[in-house]
């Protein structure tokens, strides 16, 4: 039988891209190395499969890279890339930094792009984004189009699933599930709410439970909301992102990512391996080819633009224009 063990080395301080995070007492210290050297000689005493998955902050890919080096822990979930704003030269950024510090160390990347400790990447990519790291809603605009936020997660999840490397998701996150912004004060359950003195809502909004069925809260996810409420109260509108309403509809993000995850097995140029980029570094249309005859493309301005050449589509974010890409669209396409 195998194993994940996730490490979590401290919260980051909140503070973009610091380096290392000096004499602090939790964060990123140079002492946990020597002991996950001796847990990495035990879980190699033991057969496949086994692996550490680190969730280490660290000031920057060079600071992380050191927890994944050979004789320390096998993967490292990448936050630069989480906190990636949708933009197409700051995540090209991104990507090419992680790849290559990781490389160096012999480490494959590993994407995420949400998780238990950071708004969910439907809102945060539904307001205007940011230059910098972003991570929760109090940084942002208040307002938000979850319309435009879903487009765009639609359009991270072929990216992030095109990535060298592994790839996590998020309980909910195949549900296009976006933050639950306005839970009663009264229900707040982070230590964060009490500690920030009712100034920070802290991170119960992504934390509410799925909804599974039905057409009302608990929607599924225990018997009925009077005997057996759930700890966080589910939003109404949910009703709408059921995975058993999902599961029904060949178009909806839970089938998106199933129809991914399909691909990304079956398909020889993903999971492993290296990139290309084809376009420049400072275009509003990121496009890479990965070997054997992969091109994925995505359009970050405002306009549709023309597909690259490719003799069939794979898969697609979203409804095409023909042969045109719209905004906030990504395509697999095949050679």
């Amino acid at each position: 039988m195998g194993a994940a063990v996730c490490l979590h080395d401290g919260e980051r301080p909140r503070r973009a891209r610091a380096g290392a995070v000096g004499d602090h007492p939790h964060w990123d210290r140079d002492e946990v190395h020597e002991i996950f050297q001796g847990w990495r000689a035990v879980a190699d005493a033991y057969g496949e499969p086994r692996a550490f998955v680190a969730e280490a902050w660290a000031g920057t890919p060079e600071r992380l890279a050191r927890y994944v080096r050979p004789d320390e822990l096998h993967t490292a979930f990448n936050f630069d890339y989480l906190m990636a704003p949708w933009r197409a030269g700051h995540l090209r950024r991104v990507i090419d930094e992680s790849l290559t510090a990781l490389g160096e160390v012999g480490a494959p990347a590993t994407c995420v792009l949400s998780n238990h400790d950071v708004a969910r990447h439907v809102s945060r990519y539904a307001r205007p984004q940011p230059e910098g790291q972003q991570r929760s809603l109090s940084q942002l605009d208040r307002s938000a189009d979850l319309e435009l936020g879903t487009r765009r997660a639609r359009a991270a999840a072929l990216l992030t699933l095109a990535l060298p490397g592994g790839a996590y998701v998020y309980q909910g996150e195949e549900l296009g599930l976006w933050e639950v912004e306005d839970l009663p004060e009264d229900v707040l359950q982070d230590p964060t709410w009490e500690r920030s003195g009712h100034t920070d809502r802290g991170r119960d909004g992504c934390r509410v439970p799925l909804p599974w069925s039905g057409d009302c809260p608990p929607f599924g996810f225990s018997p009925d909301a009077t005997t057996a409420a759930p700890w966080l109260p589910q939003p109404a509108a949910w009703k709408s992102l059921t995975a058993e309403v999902q599961d029904r509809d060949p178009a909806s993000m839970l089938n998106l990512y199933r129809s991914a995850l399909s691909a990304r097995r079956s398909n020889p140029a993903l999971g492993d391996g290296t990139l290309t980029w084809e376009s420049a570094p400072d275009s509003d249309v990121l496009s890479f080819r990965r070997e054997p005859g992969f091109r994925w493309v995505v359009n970050f301005s405002d306009e549709p633009v023309a597909l690259p050449a490719h003799s069939r589509v794979l898969l697609a974010s979203g409804t095409l224009d023909g042969d045109r890409l719209p905004s906030d669209t990504a395509a697999w396409l095949a050679l």
